[in-house]
């Protein structure tokens, strides 16, 4: 798809998102408008390492093709995925493993997200697990590799990434084709996506046409190097980078997003301000959030909600009085089942700028009157 359209397309499904300055399309959503539980279409990420493929037109004739270590390969239109195979339906949280990547210091390569490049939506479609089992791996299977049409400048595919055996299996990785009831968009990957949840959105590859089953990691565009990958010991920013020593990212950290009052709110001193968001991720998903509104000096335990699954972010909401008027920072603090707890500064730095899991600033005023 030429630059022209791809431009034109975000624009009038999603006009109010941030849009990079980047050779491909990347937006992310300001934080406020990422309240509702199900995050709406335009509120809703665009994340690219290339062009966008052509539309599908007719989505029953989008073929995948499941080969490699398998005895019995497929090749199916995704209306004969929905036919042959159960349907179901995962709600979980989509972020992009930059998400964060403007607040490291030094600053890295890569699209400067800041807080928005996540979202939570309901993805329906079929278990990889159905389908793997209806091709049989071979005994030698340890992973999975994705290809998608879309291609970078010079005519190169853009991104192959692939899923650990155990991940593709897991009951809720699919091979999703609707998004919040909907067929799923051309922006977010339709006619067919792979939906990873807990894992970083690069392994959710998008327009999906080939599954290979893998008898190693799967070695595709982007999946070597420091690509998506997090350093097993600390990295110092200039030092020299051995790439023997990444690992390829799996579980997100866990984190909240305020997502009310705004940046840049009053709020009058003496009163209370309601502080709320969402908090996800991490092992075994959020289990507490507190909130602070004197930039982390004392903290407060804010309400969370149950999650509507496993994979869905949960809703904090916190009361806390202002005490004088001035400046005003608002911080949320979220720990998982396993008592990993966010950062005040920013996490471990790393030369791509990847899984920054800081609190989250929300600066405002408190006046007088």
């Amino acid at each position: 798809m030429a630059d022209g359209d791809e431009r034109s397309l975000l624009a009038a499904s999603k006009p109010d998102l941030r849009v990079f300055d980047d050779p491909f399309l990347n937006a992310e959503a300001w934080p406020h408008h990422l309240d509702p539980p199900l995050t709406p279409l335009p509120a809703f990420f665009v994340r690219n390492n290339g062009r966008l493929p052509a539309p599908a037109g007719d989505p029953s004739r989008w073929i995948l093709s499941i080969e490699g270590a398998v005895e019995r390969p497929l090749r199916m239109t995704v209306a004969e995925l929905s036919a042959r195979f159960p349907v179901h339906t995962v709600e979980a949280v989509l972020e992009c493993a930059g998400n964060g990547r403007a607040f490291f210091d030094p600053r890295t390569d890569g699209v400067p997200w800041s807080h928005g490049a996540v979202a939570c939506a309901r993805w329906t479609g079929v278990r990889m697990a159905d389908v793997l089992a209806a091709c049989g791996p071979a005994d030698c299977a340890v992973y999975t590799g994705h290809d998608s049409p879309d291609c970078d400048r010079t005519g190169a595919f853009a991104l192959s990434r692939g899923l650990p055996l155990s991940k593709a299996l897991h009951p809720d990785t699919l091979l999703a084709f609707a998004m919040n009831g909907a067929t799923l968009p051309l922006l977010h990957g339709g006619p067919l996506r792979v939906v990873a949840p807990g894992y970083p959105g690069s392994a959710w590859q998008k327009w999906l046409t080939r599954l290979r089953v893998r008898d190693c990691e799967h070695d595709g565009a982007r999946m070597g190097g420091t690509d998506y990958r997090l350093p097993r010991n600390p990295v110092r920013p200039g030092a020299p980078v051995d790439p023997a020593n990444f690992e390829v990212i799996t579980a997100m950290p866990v984190k909240a997003l305020v997502t009310g009052p705004a940046e840049g709110f009053r709020v009058r001193a003496g009163r209370s301000v309601e502080v709320q968001g969402h908090a996800w991720g991490g092992q075994g998903g959020a289990a507490a959030v507190a909130v602070s509104a004197d930039a982390g000096a004392s903290w407060q335990p804010a309400e969370l909600l149950p999650a509507a699954g496993p994979w869905s972010w949960r809703r904090f909401v916190a009361r806390v009085r202002v005490a004088a008027a001035g400046p005003l920072t608002l911080l949320a603090r979220a720990e998982d089942a396993a008592g990993n707890i966010q950062p005040l500064g920013q996490a471990a730095w790393n030369p791509r700028g990847y899984c920054n899991n800081a609190v989250h600033r929300v600066t405002g005023l408190a006046t007088a009157d």
